[in-house]
């Protein structure tokens, strides 16, 4: 094992750092096997970053931060994994993120972390069925798309996707998709709210003191209607309900009377009917 700061680097067991920029203490890289690789941007910034190699054959990229934005975070990369993060992230306090047996955590672009989150493609340790003695807690990717806020505490577990420009609520824990431009809450995390855009000026400390409406800020790209497959039509007002009970009635009727023509009945109207 051999920790490192962040510096281009190689060693005999194939281990490198892929960087042009200066030396920064605030990195640190820990390499355990061989074969492994950290990826760094020359224009990126990270108030404090601890990469651990935990086997071989892993990958850790880190985007541009042109901005300096704060991001502090502690990534483990486990045996044929990879940890990919974009470029202006951000964070408020540490980050944890862990991926390990060949799955990966993808972060785009953009993101923005409060404190207290986690991003965690497996459990660190096995869950065995007792009967069977298979493993019942697999490691899974991760996929958190561009201009993502994750508020505190918030939880991203294995198997997750999370849509561009979609907010996280404070505590929420999320284990499935969830689409684009929309606010999840909760534990496991659901949609409470579509079609939402999001910007960084913080509220108190960048003016206007009073955002009342989008003029307040610049728009970021990110302004879109959600867009999710999988979301239930929108209930029918009683109006249409009613349109929709008659058509059924007045198409069954017509089609009663086609198929009494078809077997040769004369349909008689009623009035008709009495006067014979």
């Amino acid at each position: 094992m051999i920790t490192v700061p962040l510096a281009p680097y190689s060693d005999d067991a194939g281990n490198r750092i892929e960087y042009e920029g200066p030396t920064s203490d605030s990195v640190q890289i820990t390499f355990r096997g061989s074969n492994n690789v950290a990826r760094i941007d020359a224009r990126a910034h990270a108030s404090k970053l601890t990469v651990d190699f935990n086997s071989s054959n892993g990958t850790f990229v880190l985007g541009t931060n042109t901005s300096k934005l704060s991001f502090s975070a502690v990534a483990r990369v486990g045996e044929n994994a990879a940890v990919t993060i974009g470029n202006g992230v951000s964070s408020t306090g540490w980050v944890t993120i862990s991926a390990v047996e060949g799955v990966s955590v993808t972060i785009g672009d953009d993101v923005m972390f409060a404190s207290g989150n986690q991003v965690r493609a497996d459990d660190g340790h096995p869950i065995f069925d007792v009967r069977s003695g298979k493993r019942v807690n697999h490691s899974r990717w991760i996929r958190i798309g561009a201009h993502v806020w994750l508020a505190f505490g918030v939880i991203v577990l294995g198997g997750a996707e999370i849509g561009e420009g979609s907010v996280i609520g404070a505590g929420g824990v999320v284990t499935r998709r969830v689409p684009n431009n929309v606010v999840a809450v909760g534990s496991p995390a659901r949609v409470v709210r579509r079609d939402v855009a999001w910007e960084r000026p913080h509220l108190g400390l960048v003016e206007p003191f009073y955002k009342p409406d989008s003029s307040t800020v610049k728009k970021s790209p990110y302004w879109r209607t959600t867009v999710d497959p999988d979301a239930r039509p929108p209930r029918r007002s009683g109006v249409a309900r009613l349109r929709r009970r008659v058509g059924r009635v007045w198409r069954r009727a017509r089609a009663a009377v086609v198929r009494g023509r078809g077997r040769g009945r004369s349909v008689v109207p009623v009035e008709q009917a009495q006067e014979v």
